[in-house]
Formats: structure tokens, sequence, C-alpha cells
């Protein structure tokens, strides 16, 4: 067990070096949040009411934030088949480490890109009217529970680039998959706009139960149409707990075991 944490703290070690070796990933996983805040703010922020004192910005934060590390999975999925095309995967699995160790480096390496795309992504809202008034304590913990959301999503990353192994094929997976849970969410709109059986499918959504939870954290509320006595819409941060848990528990061994027999194959 001690062996298998170190091997994997090496490889998030190498992670982390490909930051500054290869300064164009950083740039532009930073860029282009910063961009998404920036159109929604002045170009959509005008036509759609929020309902939120502070105006449209203060309800589109945490929705850019969730969408962001939502993205954590076509990051992780794509970058892990893009190795395996390299035959970097190959060398790993020549090396006496533990089989466990890549898998692991790689989430714990993209988590720690994200606290630096979330940074800029704070100060780019603060400057364009973004307020949080919860107090620093639950302001904080919102940012770490986000960090939870976009490392619990990396599994689904890492065990899509096992199983697909060319890096389009990869993205393209991973952007059918994330593009419609963040777009048929709360994240951007209210959802009392939507047809009803859209507004059930959002409510259980795990963007909008996370979204819906970083706005309270953030001191914001919350508004519900048809789905206002249901369970995420009640205690969103359980549920997006629940959500977080249940997606590690399942892709945590299923990636592991999918990492373990293709070395096999």
């Amino acid at each position: 067990m001690k062996n298998a944490i170190s091997d994997a703290m090496v490889i998030t070690r190498r992670q982390l070096l490909l930051l500054f070796r290869v300064p164009e990933v950083l740039i532009f996983s930073t860029i282009q949040p910063v961009m998404f805040v920036l159109l929604f703010r002045y170009v959509f922020g005008g036509s759609i009411t929020s309902g939120q004192p502070g105006g449209y910005v203060q309800f589109l934060m945490p929705g850019i934030f969730v969408q962001t590390v939502a993205f954590t999975l076509a990051g992780t999925a794509s970058g892990l088949a893009e190795d395996m095309t390299k035959g970097l995967i190959d060398r790993y699995r020549s090396l006496p480490i533990a089989r466990s160790a890549l898998v692991f480096g790689k989430t714990l390496g993209d988590s720690a890109l994200n606290i630096v795309v979330l940074f800029a992504m704070g100060l780019a809202g603060f400057i364009v009217g973004w307020r949080p008034d919860s107090g620093i304590m639950k302001i904080t913990f919102a940012f770490l529970f986000l960090l939870a959301f976009g490392y619990s999503l990396s599994w689904i990353g890492i065990f899509v680039g096992l199983s697909a192994k060319d890096a389009r094929v990869v993205q393209n997976i991973s952007f059918l998959t994330t593009f419609p849970l963040t777009f048929l969410s709360n994240a951007f709109a209210p959802t009392t706009g939507m047809p009803r059986p859209l507004q059930y499918f959002a409510e259980w959504n795990p963007v909008s139960t996370v979204v819906a939870a970083c706005r309270e954290l953030f001191g914001l509320t919350n508004q519900f149409g048809a789905t206002a006595g249901s369970f995420p819409s009640q205690h969103p941060l359980m549920m997006s707990l629940i959500y977080m848990v249940a997606i590690m528990a399942i892709f945590i061994p299923l990636s592991v075991r999918k990492y373990t027999s293709a070395g096999k194959s």
C-alpha cells in the first residue's frame, strides 16, 4: 500500500512537470473557461433573469465552475488515450511500480490543474462583478467541493480513455457525455423555464445538484419549478456527495481492472 501511494505521487509529479514543460496546456486550459465567463456574462447575461441579488453573474459563476471541472472527464480521457498512442503506457507497465499508480497519479495530476483553473476563473469572475458573501469558510469549502467533483469525474475519464484508445474517439465520447449534462441542468438558466419532463431530468442531473450545492455555499438561493419538493432540491449537498461516492465506487475498481487486464493482453 505504501509503495502504491509513493508510486502514484511520482506519476502525479510527472503530470505537474508537464505543465511547466508544455505551458500551452496550462494556458489554454485556463483561457477557455475564462472565455466562457466573459461570453455568458456579457452576451447572454442581459437576456436571462436569474432572480439573484447582484444580477446574473452571481447565478452564473457556480454553473461555470461546475462546467469547467466536469470537462476534467474529457481532459483525463483524451490525455490518457494520447499517452497510450505514444506508447507511454507500455513503458509504465514495464516498470516495477504498482498497477494502480498510473491511474491514481493521472487523476491527482488533473485535479491539481483544476486548482489553477478555478483560481483564474474566480479572479475573472470577481473582475466582472461576482461577489460571494457566505464567508471564507463556506467559499473555501465550495472550491474543495468542486475539486472533489472534478476528481470523481476524472475516474470516468480514465475508464473511457482505456476503453477507446484513439484520442479523437475518446474526445468525441467525452464531450457527447459532458455537454448534454451541462446544458440540460441549472448551470446557466433556472430550470423553471424548461418543459416539465426536462425539469425532472435536470433536477436529478449530477451537474445540477453540484451547481445547487455550490450556490448555497456561495450564499445564493436556488429556484425550482415542478421539482421543488424533490430530494436533490432539498438536499443538494448530500445528493452531490452521494453521486461522487457512487461514481468513484464504480469507476475506480473498473479503471484499475481495465488497466491491469490491458497490461496482460
